[in-house]
């Protein structure tokens, strides 16, 4: 198969913290609390990343049920994350700027014994695409454009 191309912006506001995001006429804003100078008007971008890692298992496994053989009446998942401020706003030696820790729960509901459903989890697990971005890595690449405000 041949890869896939996806595209997205996103652009610092001109207010606190705010970025809007867009991809495929979407958009979506992203912010701080206002304890972090931000205008809380929307998530900010870790709990961003939880939502599209479980939004993502969620996808996944309305994909691969109905070839697994699975009648999925209910998939559902929590997340938390671990992340130590210090790394990000202080840039503290030896602490990461991202999370730690990353634990999901997930609640299955489908007609099949649960052996077979416990099997499909892992093939979830296994086959989301975000998740394996956060578990594997992935390559950033990055050219900056620099424009110059002269007055």
């Amino acid at each position: 198969m041949a890869l896939l191309t996806f595209k997205a912006t996103s652009r610092l506001l001109d207010h606190g913290m705010a970025v809007e995001n867009s991809a495929a006429g979407f958009t979506v804003t992203a912010d701080e609390p206002r304890s972090m100078r931000g205008t809380d008007e929307g998530m900010n971008p870790v709990e961003m990343l939880l939502c599209a890692l479980g939004s993502c298992q969620c996808i996944t496994a309305r994909f691969l049920a109905r070839p697994f053989g699975i009648d999925l009446h209910e998939y559902r998942v929590e997340l938390e994350g671990d992340l130590d401020p210090a790394g990000f706003i202080k840039g503290k030696e030896g602490v990461r700027s991202g999370y730690q820790e990353i634990r999901t729960r997930v609640f299955i509901r489908a007609d099949a014994p649960e052996e077979k459903i416990r099997e499909f989890a892992a093939l979830v697990k296994k086959r989301c695409p975000v998740g394996d971005c956060i578990t594997r890595g992935v390559t950033i690449s990055e050219t900056c454009f620099v424009a110059h405000d002269h007055k």
